[in-house]
């Protein structure tokens, strides 16, 4: 007897951001390309990454991770980026500040970025770095919140495709 699984059906966008709001689409696309400048790109992915575990946006987490492996990001350290804080190991102290840091922008329920938590990424980052790490988490943000609220679709991205 041969048991065949079939995948739950696809769910269909709620709207398209690029067509039905171009200005806001290219602002948030010039914003995202202002973000990483001095950033090192790997550094950037998993800052993606991790903000998009956080926000739950398939659509990020497929892009993102789809760009980090085939920059030569590790399965290993990508799959392991959602608990960071028990394989630390995989990590760079600079990494682990950025992780860190992300949770803290990404979660602003818990009320405010805390002192020992940016404390840690000034550490890490010159200030002008640390200017653009900010900026590359607000980005991701924006993103997740477009991609989660109007059910952008996963699974159809190849690295590259919107440059």
């Amino acid at each position: 007897m041969t048991t065949t699984h079939e995948h739950a059906p696809e769910h269909t966008p709620r709207l398209h951001m690029a067509k039905l709001a171009p200005e806001v689409y290219k602002a948030v696309l010039a914003l995202e390309i202002a973000s990483k400048k001095g950033l090192d790109p790997s550094l950037v992915e998993l800052v993606k990454i991790r903000a998009s575990q956080l926000n739950h946006c398939a659509f990020c987490l497929d892009m993102h991770t789809k760009d980090a492996i085939a920059a030569g990001e590790s399965v290993e350290r990508i799959v392991q980026l959602g608990a960071w804080e028990e394989s630390r190991h995989f990590y760079t102290e600079k990494e682990l500040a950025a992780i860190e840091f992300t949770e803290a922008v990404t979660v602003l329920t818990d009320g405010f970025v805390p002192d020992e938590v940016y404390e840690k990424a000034a550490e890490q980052f010159e200030e002008r770095e640390l200017a653009q790490l900010i900026a590359v988490i607000a980005t991701i943000n924006v993103w997740n919140r477009i991609g989660v609220t109007t059910r952008m679709v996963p699974g159809h991205y190849t690295p590259g495709m919107y440059k």
